[in-house]
């Protein structure tokens, strides 16, 4: 079977890091500039469009020839803009991602990051950003083409060749590492997810970015005329102020000024402070990324990245950032929507101070279902406190989950040996067992129980040991299992494989310490070394992206952190069996987050038909326990 493997560079007036790609290539203004092409180990050509304006046919023929494997670092770009240049639909199927290839071993997520970790010959063209920003987009609302400067064109050109020779070389790399087929599988399903998009409520909005806007030019009319003058924004002026009445403010962000408003009597700067927090309100802006990147049929598209978490394989949110959405907690959700949809202002004002709180919540509910359609949201319950205790074979917890669920109770009656019928939801005790196992799961200590809110949620600082050492006492099991897989995966990196309970599998090959998950994919840990940490015991350190800085760097590890990956990426695997399920019973599924399926159903279809698909056993973790949980609502929330 043949490869092909494919560069473009395209130009278009919106802006793709807002848009995203579908809404990119809708625009009238869209082309293909460039098209560089390799076929297996033949030699790298380039296709100018600008000159002969369409491809030739023998390449459009291999497009959508399924004997012909298509290839390309972030392969979504090029199948979405081929297929909107081309104007047809070129089959998902047919298509690998080197990116996901990359990302399944660890590696970084972007092209010149994973040339330069695998220490390529051929890397990315440094000069690639300022020829992008020369053609591909317009300067000062017009384009530039390949006359305005031909020297500049040539290098572009050659550009555009150098990726195809470092996507090839790294596709070369891996060659023994290819995307598994059940992985391949989901990638299309997820590629059918990203192109099938979801519609937004442009009236809502429209309205919340125009109430936002009145409500923002009323605070910062308060903020000056309290402050005579002083810029919200600005942080030296706003600590000035403060410095100026006698408040000592190292910092100016939401944590310091929460800390002062809550320690002051003083209602001048009681309303000061509670406007500069207003005005800090950031969730407005999800409104305003809805906008720049909705389709013409009023849809979004390309919400998800498939392995957009290297480390667990989940997937990771784009352009709106599904995955950290407000939550809502409005009683009546429906009737402040109305308001908004309708713009109403100032009713909404008559009956709600805090405004930016208020759209906030509602971010949700922007995404709504086609005509004559519904919303399913499905979950799975506990999903995280299921697997630890299936991998780790914590039998009382098992029990509960194959009873009552009720997990909070249940470990809080563990650990404080008392009835579980003593425990209700407004008991102390439950909210101590809540934290903890919030807090808890994967080796955690006092630091986690305060990271976690425990002071603020009323436990005192000389009770979180205690708090500590009973939740892991009434766990034995499953601290014994952090010891166990750091004993592993330490084992591995010295040369020594081994397998443990669940047939999770540590080994290491080729640099790579990979852990085998009971599904038969397999986590990777890239360039695993043993180190003395600061406690003078062994730790493995690898490769990867540091979630902050995103360099390329080392970072420590230690078993509490292999059992976290290992168990979201098993909950991971457990949505994919479900997503695969939904899709081959004919399901629309919209989009997921984290452990919830969003799907758009015709009225008829019952939610307690989705809950049962997603808790069918799982052949390859036998003795999981799994429950879904879901509603139907007209509009995307937080049931």
């Amino acid at each position: 079977m043949k490869t092909l493997s494919i560069d473009i560079e395209t130009y278009s007036d919106m802006d793709i890091k807002k848009a995203g790609v579908y809404a990119y290539a809708e625009s009238a203004a869209f082309t293909i500039l460039l098209f560089a092409y390799k076929y297996d180990d033949e030699e790298i050509k380039i296709i100018d469009l600008t000159e002969i304006k369409t491809l030739p046919q023998f390449i459009i023929n291999d497009l959508i020839n399924p004997d012909v494997i298509k290839t390309a670092y972030n392969a979504n770009f090029e199948r979405v803009c081929l297929s909107r240049f081309l104007n047809i639909k070129l089959p998902i199927e047919e298509w690998r991602c080197t990116a996901v290839q990359a990302s399944m071993l660890g590696l970084p997520n972007h092209l010149k990051d994973v040339a330069k970790a695998l220490n390529l010959d051929a890397q990315k063209d440094a000069k690639g950003t300022r020829l992008i920003h020369y053609f591909s987009i317009p300067h000062k609302g017009i384009r530039r083409t390949p006359k305005d400067d031909p020297i500049k064109w040539e290098e572009f050109k050659r550009y555009c060749i150098q990726d195809v020779k470092v996507e090839s070389e790294i596709r070369k790399r891996l060659i023994k590492y290819p995307i598994p087929d059940k992985e391949q599988e989901l990638y299309v399903i997820d590629q059918i997810i990203n192109d099938r998009g979801i519609r937004v409520d442009e009236r809502l909005i429209d309205s919340a970015i125009r109430f936002d806007a009145i409500y923002t030019d009323i605070c910062k009319r308060s903020f000056d005329n309290l402050t005579e003058g002083v810029n919200p924004k600005s942080s030296k002026q706003v600590k000035e102020y403060l410095n100026s009445i006698g408040i000592e403010a190292l910092s100016v962000d939401k944590e310091t000024i929460q800390s002062i408003l809550d320690n002051t009597k003083d209602e001048k700067l009681k309303r000061i402070l509670d406007l500069k927090l207003k005005l800090g309100k950031t969730s407005i802006k999800k409104y305003e990324r809805m906008k720049s990147c909705i389709c013409n049929d009023g849809c979004i598209r390309g919400l998800l990245q498939f392995y957009g978490a290297s480390r667990t394989g989940r997937w990771a949110g784009r352009l709106v950032q599904v995955h950290n959405l407000p939550q809502n907690h409005l009683d009546n959700l429906k009737e402040v929507r109305s308001l908004i949809v309708n713009g109403d202002y100032d009713l909404l004002e008559m009956l709600y101070d805090n405004i930016p709180d208020v759209l906030s919540q509602l971010i949700r509910t922007a995404f709504i279902p086609s005509e004559g359609k519904k919303f399913i949201v499905c979950d799975f319950s506990a999903i995280e406190a299921r697997v630890i205790a299936y991998l780790a074979d914590e039998k009382w917890r098992i029990e509960v989950f194959e009873t009552h669920g009720k997990i909070y109770e249940a470990s809080a009656s563990q650990m404080f040996k008392v009835p579980l019928e003593s425990i209700n939801k407004s008991s102390p005790l439950r909210q101590k067992g809540k934290i903890a196992e919030l807090a808890l799961g994967y080796g955690g200590s006092v630091g986690a129980l305060k990271q976690m809110g425990g002071i603020e949620m009323g436990l005192k600082e000389n009770e979180l040991q205690e708090l500590v050492d009973s939740w892991r006492k009434a766990n034995p099991n499953i601290t014994r299992f952090w010891r166990i897989v750091e004993k592993s995966a330490i084992n591995a990196v010295k040369g020594v494989s081994s397998s443990i309970d669940k047939g999770i599998i540590f080994n290491k090959k080729d640099g790579i310490l990979f852990i085998t998950l009971p599904s038969g994919r397999k986590l990777s840990y890239v360039q695993p070394k043993i180190v003395l940490n600061r406690f003078g015991s062994e730790s493995i350190v690898y490769k990867g992206v540091n979630g902050t800085t995103k360099a390329w760097e080392d970072i420590e590890t230690y078993g509490g952190k292999l059992v976290e990956n290992i168990v979201q990426a098993v909950a991971r695997d457990c949505l994919a069996e479900s997503i695969k399920r939904l899709h081959k019973r004919g399901y629309r599924i919209i989009f997921h987050v984290h452990d919830e399926v969003i799907l758009e159903t015709n009225k008829d279809v019952l939610v307690e038909d989705i809950e049962n698909i997603m808790a069918e056993p799982i052949e390859w973790a036998e003795g999981l326990n799994l429950s879904a949980s879901g509603f139907e609502t007209m509009f995307y929330k937080k049931d």
